[in-house]
């Protein structure tokens, strides 16, 4: 996968979420800061143009269930092209990958930026008190991710 070359600056370990809110454009509801309060949060980003994405989707879907009532998964859609805005494309790979978290779709990169995201997928662990505790990105690591996942929830 390709980086973009946005000109955000990466985030560090114990930053805050940005600011997330109703403002943007979101599939299967929104959340906010707020409603993410005193929960663990797994912010995944991909695109439907990225296939390592699509693979890995049952693998986000598993911890999404084994740490359900425990952990909060947002999934952040970053086009990578023109092409990758289509609402109905998103809405479309969202149901075929079983995504029914809430997806923030960041087509003006906003959020891309802030987090410093430059490929997909990336993935972003936060602790109960919203700070950042890890961050990888590319495919495979899901050992890693959970075992981060595991000590916070």
């Amino acid at each position: 996968v390709r980086p973009l070359h946005l000109g955000g600056k990466n985030m560090r370990l114990r930053e805050s979420i940005p600011a997330l809110s109703s403002s943007y454009t979101w599939i299967n509801g929104n959340v906010t800061n707020k409603t993410l309060q005193g929960y663990p949060t797994l912010i995944h980003f991909w695109s439907i143009s990225c296939d390592i994405c699509k693979d890995e989707m049952p693998k986000v879907n598993k911890l999404k269930e084994k740490y359900k009532g425990k952990l909060k998964v947002v999934a952040i859609h970053m086009p990578r092209s023109k092409e990758d805005n289509n609402i109905r494309e998103i809405k479309k790979a969202a149901a075929k990958y079983g995504l029914d978290q809430p997806i923030l779709l960041d087509d003006e990169l906003e959020l891309t930026k802030k987090m410093g995201t430059k490929y997909v997928p990336a993935y972003y662990v936060f602790d109960s008190n919203a700070k950042l505790r890890h961050f990888q990105s590319g495919g495979g690591g899901f050992t890693t991710l959970e075992r981060r996942i595991s000590k916070l929830v």
